[in-house]
């Protein structure tokens, strides 16, 4: 078994609405509590960073799958929202929504419409940080299949 670990370094120079920063591998940035939360809203924030880790993974486990299945797009686009509630002063993070569009090739045949369709629900338990979060954090996946304009 393989085991790989990950490092961040953080800098927390004040109290709560302060700046801060943080620093793993190619990742640096300035952290602050978001404007909607009263914060400074500078850099990055917890909110934005777990969306984005969750958001990476999905599309580069998306993509893995569909290289693996030799399923050919043309493109591969993804939004994704976070949606975080405040109750009583308690702060939780209730659901991710990716929204991927596969755009398949003009070429693809109604089976690969049915396979973009499967890999696009599987990429979101096959994500490493999906599974992390599972059982705190809501996710799902909002796929949309299309093919690409015949040339």
């Amino acid at each position: 078994m393989a085991e790989h670990s990950f490092y961040l370094k953080a800098h927390w120079p004040g109290l709560r609405n302060d700046v801060g920063e943080i620093e793993s591998g190619q990742l640096k940035t300035k952290v602050s509590i978001p404007p909607e939360m009263d914060g400074p809203g500078v850099g990055t924030n917890p909110d934005e960073m777990l969306l984005g880790a969750a958001a990476t993974c999905y599309i580069i486990t998306l993509a893995a799958m569909m290289e693996r299945s030799r399923l050919e797009k043309e493109d591969l686009t993804m939004e994704s929202e976070g949606i975080v509630e405040v109750t009583n002063g308690v702060i939780t993070y209730k659901r991710i929504v990716h929204r991927p569009v596969i755009t398949l090739t003009s070429a693809a045949s109604e089976k690969d419409i049915e396979l973009a369709k499967k890999l696009a629900e599987r990429a979101e338990s096959s994500c490493m940080i999906s599974r992390a979060v599972k059982g705190n954090v809501e996710i799902e996946q909002q796929a949309e299949i299309k093919k690409a304009a015949a040339e």
